[in-house]
């Protein structure tokens, strides 16, 4: 394995030459230590990517209707704003890891966090018009983006035996800086208050862990050479129906657990009557143990198979949405936390294990096309799974969006939000019924070259 600083193409950086992680001597001759190294600083830079992402969820708690003008629709809107361009901006962001470098792009995107959060720092005060309110959100999407590239550059990193642990916990990582802003809001309102003060106190912390977070990018993190080669794999995916089966999936599972981080505050807040500080003091709870537990998704998956932890967690998520209408129904706070919380968590296994299915599945596919080649069988399924990783990842987030509008639609015609979760009910009822049908009923199968063993969708 060689590490040199060279120049190639229109960037400068560190890049590794020689990267086969899928060879043991190799793997445990170096390549773990530089694997773990770079997920260490990718998953400390995408927890901050989504601490920014997020960031409107919080900032509303922080503005009362009095002072900014507020109702109910217009902050469903507001928080849904960074949704949509941060979906949109997954795909782009992917593809920069094949033109500039995992860790040539790391830099830029951590860097461009500082963007939306000074931004806010100055602007965001009584008196200013919706409209800029928007344009701030919508610029807050950046920190959507760091995911899609995250992944995708880790994808490359680790074996396929590791990936899903591997996923699952830089996903993870990233996750929970959804409950960390969070939790540093409602110690902000309980300390400081809201308004303007608590907003510039929120973002004075944040500031400076961007420009920790590009430092050590910069300082830790590679590139690897072999992914300069995927430029075309995103285009390539697009002809994959596998590709669009996994992206509905995922808006099951990532759509969920990004749209409820978003919504929960505000359906507290208008369901339940509960003040912001109420509302703060249990909105963390979903989202910290939603990402906690995505990396178990993952582990599970790598042992049991994703195909089946997916299936039985889309049932699980049908059964939580249940619960919560039950809880609306009673007018129950306690069951509905308990019914929300069983919603994230259930979705942050089904982020692990469905992005777990995603390198398995290609390489199936590519060894039982190609079982005479298994070495170009292996490298497109690589190829193949980073692109993915990116769409299924903007897609899902697409499905945030569409929480939030279903929340604000449902609470502006009957003024609760169970008509949204039967919604949600019957759409986790079409994703378990859809992985039943496309991997479990008559799965594709090949040999796995490595092992020996057949392999199957069912398995993976």
């Amino acid at each position: 394995m060689t590490v040199q600083t060279r120049s190639e193409g229109p960037v400068r950086g560190r890049w590794i030459d020689d990267w086969r992680p899928e060879d043991e001597s190799f793997w445990q001759g170096g390549g773990k230590r530089v694997a773990n190294r770079n997920l260490w600083f990718s998953v400390f830079s995408e927890h901050i990517g989504f601490s920014i992402w997020t960031l409107w969820s919080v900032l509303v708690l922080f503005m009362p209707n009095e002072a900014f003008g507020l109702d109910v629709a217009g902050k469903f809107f507001l928080v849904a704003m960074p949704t949509l361009v941060g979906s949109f901006l997954r795909l782009p962001y992917t593809m920069a890891v094949a033109v500039f470098g995992g860790r040539n792009w790391s830099i830029i995107a951590a860097a461009l966090l500082l963007v939306p959060t000074i931004l806010a720092a100055f602007v965001v005060q009584p008196g200013v018009s919706y409209t800029t309110l928007m344009v701030l959100a919508a610029i807050a999407g950046v920190g959507g983006g760091n995911f899609a590239s995250s992944m995708t550059n880790i994808n490359a990193f680790f074996p396929d035996r590791h990936k899903g642990y591997a996923l699952g916990l830089n996903a993870g990582g990233g996750n929970l800086g959804v409950a960390v802003i969070q939790l540093l809001g409602l110690l902000i309102l309980a300390t400081a208050g809201g308004g303007v003060t608590g907003i510039r106190i929120l973002l004075g912390v944040y500031i400076p862990l961007i420009v920790v977070a590009t430092l050590c990018s910069a300082l830790f993190m590679d590139n690897l050479s072999s992914v300069r080669n995927d430029t075309g794999a995103l285009k390539e995916a697009t002809t994959q129906a596998q590709t669009w089966v996994i992206s509905f999936l995922y808006i099951g599972t990532f759509g969920s657990f990004i749209g409820y981080s978003f919504a929960f505050g505000l359906v507290l807040q208008n369901q339940f009557g509960r003040t912001p500080l109420q509302a703060a003091t249990l909105t963390f709870i979903g989202p910290l143990l939603g990402s906690l537990i995505r990396p178990v998704g993952g582990w599970l998956s790598d042992r049991i198979g994703g195909v089946r932890v997916t299936f039985w967690n889309f049932v699980a998520m049908a059964v939580a949405a249940l619960l919560c209408i039950v809880a609306s129904g009673q007018q129950s706070l306690a069951l509905f936390v308990v019914g929300f919380t069983l919603l994230f968590i259930t979705s942050g296994i089904g982020n692990g294990s469905v992005y777990k299915m995603i390198p398995a599945i290609f390489r199936t596919k590519a060894l039982a096309a190609a079982p005479a080649d298994p070495d170009a069988a292996l490298l497109w399924a690589r190829r193949i799974s980073g692109a993915v990783i990116g769409i299924a990842g903007a897609i899902g987030a697409f499905g945030g969006l569409l929480i939030n509008l279903a929340f604000r639609q449902s609470f502006l015609t009957v003024k609760s939000g169970v008509p949204a979760f039967w919604a949600f009910l019957a759409f986790y009822a079409v994703c378990f019924v859809v992985t039943y049908l496309v991997y479990m009923r008559r799965p594709k199968a090949a040999t796995d070259p490595t092992t020996g063993s057949t392999v199957s969708y069912a398995s993976v």
